[in-house]
């Protein structure tokens, strides 16, 4: 679909409203500012407020697990609203009257589904990297360059599987001249590189 498109999730962070007689509506946020997450590929990750500014008018669709063929909304129909506040990025979805949608909703509230995720690409966006006296690396995602759905999941990204590893090594190699252009640091680290490399040797 998109080149470079990386995932990130997010649990407990939506939930349907509107009571008997009102049309239910889908709300969360699908990013949190100013939060590290947990060890992926080697590194953590945090998204600095506004990080999302330069992306907010763009054709975002609300989707059920990332999935084309279930669309709860789109921002360009007036049906999924978007915003930065000082906790991230808020999300607002009006689910079409469909069975689909009526299932998903219930499910939401029983507990079924609880967390919220969305797909991005950081080309032509910014992002910073920084590695801490003990060893920890931080990649800061000051401009996200594209914001492509945001959605309800049942499962998040698992980084660890073979397939997490395999597609963020693709996903700084590709860009790694763009970001070299750009500033120092914000550079792929080298070693960021190799670690997914002995990563994948081991799954081997």
């Amino acid at each position: 679909m998109h080149k470079g498109i990386e995932r990130r999730a997010f649990p407990g962070e939506f939930r349907v409203t509107g009571g008997e007689g009102e049309t239910p509506r889908i709300v969360g946020y699908a990013a949190k500012f100013n939060t590290v997450s947990e060890e992926m590929y080697g590194f953590r990750e945090v998204i600095a407020p506004g990080a999302f500014s330069g992306v907010l008018q763009a054709d975002v669709r609300g989707l059920f697990n990332h999935d084309p063929n279930i669309v709860l909304g789109r921002s360009t129909a007036g049906t999924l609203l978007l915003e930065e506040d000082d906790v991230g990025l808020r999300y607002e979805i009006l689910p079409p009257d469909t069975q689909f949608a009526r299932d998903l909703m219930e499910s939401m509230r029983r507990g079924d589904i609880t967390q919220s995720s969305f797909a991005f690409s950081m080309r032509g966006g910014t992002e910073q990297w920084e590695e801490k006296t003990d060893g920890t690396v931080i990649r800061t995602l000051v401009k996200v360059g594209g914001l492509y759905d945001v959605s309800p999941v049942t499962y998040p990204a698992y980084e660890d599987t073979e397939s997490g590893v395999r597609s963020a090594k693709q996903v700084f190699e590709e860009h790694r001249e763009e970001r070299e252009k750009a500033s120092p640091e914000a550079k792929a680290p080298d070693f960021f590189i190799e670690r997914a490399r002995l990563a994948m040797i081991e799954m081997e």
